[in-house]
């Protein structure tokens, strides 16, 4: 609680900074357009972009309150995206209507096609879905309540302040972001009231009628400040006052969507190819799309005038209407697309196996799915542990000493895999959490740490038992082979089972590798009785043998420990304690 205070007063410290700032600015503009005077051009340059910061301020607010407030329904809706098209496009939309992001949601299909979750062909509605899931931007500032917006952030702030849990605190929050929203336009509308009578701006916007020039201006400028909110916010202000038409605000929109997807594609270059793959997608849906509508600006036009409303919600009725009608023609040719984003970005060899694949630093805004990227992650490094796993048996009981090398070498791959997913977990903590978000960074945390020490007790301990049998010579008879080998099956079964249960979030697969546990240690003790049969016989080294066959049963013992307490995590907290 402390340290949501302490958040809370941080943000609204600076909040209070720069609306008395953007207070005076509206002010000043309001008093130079009263005296008659002329325009005040650092009046309105600082207007208009103090109030955009405002206004993107508050969208950050926002947003961020809305990730925080869904948290396991984010994942609840990503755990249906591969059931159909409908459902894939639908749930990318709700998640991004969430989290005000299509690139995010984009890279986070990337990271499920990577992993084998989904195909492609089962991504791309998602990532169509994303486009329809951006215009609740759009919806949200076309409301004309900015006169009630300071009451708004007052309202938000006494929420947030006074709260005395975490609900009501994310709550607060987003009051607080959506006052911010429209305080920031209404700063942006008042800088701009002056342009009104200034024939060059009049001129420009009447160049605007072309729908080709709007949609370039407007690609142009969100490729530059990297946000097609930003440009929707703007678009919306001009239409408010009365600056544009609306059939330039629809194009303005329409080249905003462009904008986006092309600062997405750049994004993706050098990634692997699932990553381009998944933002060519995103630029040909927006390209052809707004292409595709350019010569029917006007039809549009006169469509949403019929519907009715401001021109404001005009324009945020059109940019829905598009995008809910492109990803519904779109999601007709999905394996067509699927194809030709196939051709234009083929498959390249890995060069590098321990590039990161799923870690993605724009993903820290979003808690819940940074965590879920980080479980691929760690899928990644407990497909290396079962790989050392099994092959340092053969490798220790009979095999040659370039077979331990090659399993000690994977213990390299293991560890710099723990090193980056941990400090990634770390970067993730530093967000605001809720309480269901700690606690599943901490069960990943611990998960990472178990797997990182079955891969050292594998790299350190069995593989150095394998050079002293080298070095010594010792060799293990077949009936001692056989039960060790038993034995080892079952650890291994352990460890695969405890995977899909933290994995799949599996309790009963959780409970199976806890309830191993009386079989194990009788087969220790039928191993154990035979150890002891073995001393009696007539064999060289028999001594020595015993201590390496013993070594090697209580590693694998240990070994059996981590899977076991990883296969816990998987198991909700309070009934881990009544276990």
């Amino acid at each position: 609680m402390r340290r949501a205070t302490s958040r809370i007063g941080a943000a609204v410290t600076s909040v209070s900074r720069v609306t008395s700032q953007a207070w005076g600015i509206l002010a000043a503009s309001e008093a130079a357009v009263d005296a008659g005077e002329g325009i005040d051009w650092f009046i309105v340059v600082t207007g208009l972009f103090g109030g955009l910061a405002v206004f993107l301020f508050g969208m950050d607010r926002m947003t961020e309150a809305l990730r925080v407030a869904a948290g396991t329904r984010i994942r609840f809706a990503l755990a249906r995206m591969t059931k159909n098209r409908v459902v894939g496009a639908t749930s990318g939309a709700g998640v991004t209507a969430i989290i005000q992001s299509s690139s995010v949601t984009t890279v986070l299909v990337v990271g499920f096609i990577s992993s084998g979750v989904m195909n492609l062909s089962q991504g791309i509605p998602v990532i169509l879905g994303a486009n329809v899931g951006t215009t609740i931007t759009a919806q949200v500032v076309a409301f004309s309540i900015s006169r009630y917006a300071l009451m708004i952030v007052a309202i938000g702030y006494a929420l947030a302040f006074f709260a005395k849990t975490e609900k009501r605190t994310v709550q607060g929050n987003l009051v607080l972001g959506v006052g911010l929203i429209f305080f920031g336009m209404s700063v942006m509308g008042a800088a701009m009231e002056p342009l009104r009578s200034y024939q060059s701006f009049i001129d420009l916007m009447a160049a605007m009628k072309n729908p080709l020039l709007a949609l370039l201006v407007g690609m142009a400028f969100t490729a530059l400040v990297q946000s097609s909110s930003a440009t929707t916010g703007i678009v919306i202000v001009l239409a408010s006052e009365g600056l544009i038409s609306a059939e330039a605000g629809i194009a303005l929109v329409l080249g905003a969507n462009v904008g986006t997807s092309i600062t997405a594609l750049l994004a993706a270059i050098g990634k692997p190819p699932d990553a381009m793959r998944a933002a060519v997608v995103h630029t040909i849906f927006n390209l052809l799309g707004a292409l595709a509508w350019l010569p029917f600006v006007g039809a549009l036009t006169g469509m949403v005038d019929s519907i009715g409303g401001p021109l404001a919600r005009q324009i945020a009725n059109a940019h829905t209407i598009f995008n809910v009608v492109n990803t519904i023609v779109f999601l007709a040719f999905v394996s067509q697309l699927e194809r030709l984003v196939v051709r234009l970005v083929p498959d390249r060899p890995e060069d590098e196996p321990l590039r990161l694949k799923y870690l993605d630093d724009s993903l820290l805004k979003t808690p819940t799915i940074a965590l879920e990227r980080a479980r691929l992650e760690l899928l990644r490094m407990t497909s290396r542990v079962q790989t050392m796993l099994t092959d340092v048996m053969p490798a220790l009981l009979d095999g040659s000493a370039e077979a331990l090398t090659a399993v000690e070498d994977l213990d390299d791959e293991v560890d710099d895999l723990h090193g980056q997913i941990i400090m990634y977990l770390g970067r993730v903590a530093e967000r605001s959490l809720s309480a269901s978000s700690t606690e599943e960074l901490m069960r990943v945390m611990e998960a990472t740490n178990n797997l990182e020490a079955i891969g050292d007790l594998i790299e350190t301990n069995l593989v150095t038992l394998g050079r002293d049998r080298l070095a010594n010579g010792y060799v293990v008879s077949d009936a001692t082979r056989g039960l060790i080998e038993d034995y080892h099956g079952q650890v291994s079964l352990a460890l695969d089972l405890a995977v899909s249960a933290l994995v799949q979030a599996n309790e009963e697969d959780s409970k199976t590798v806890s309830d191993m546990k009386e079989d194990m240690n009788t087969q220790a003790q039928a191993i154990a009785e035979h150890y002891v049969d073995r001393l009696t016989a007539d064999e060289d080294n028999r001594i020595e043998l015993y201590r390496f066959e013993t070594d090697v049963v209580t590693n694998l013992r240990r070994i059996y420990y981590f899977a076991k307490r990883t296969a816990r995590l998987a198991i909700p907290t309070e009934e881990q304690a009544t276990s």
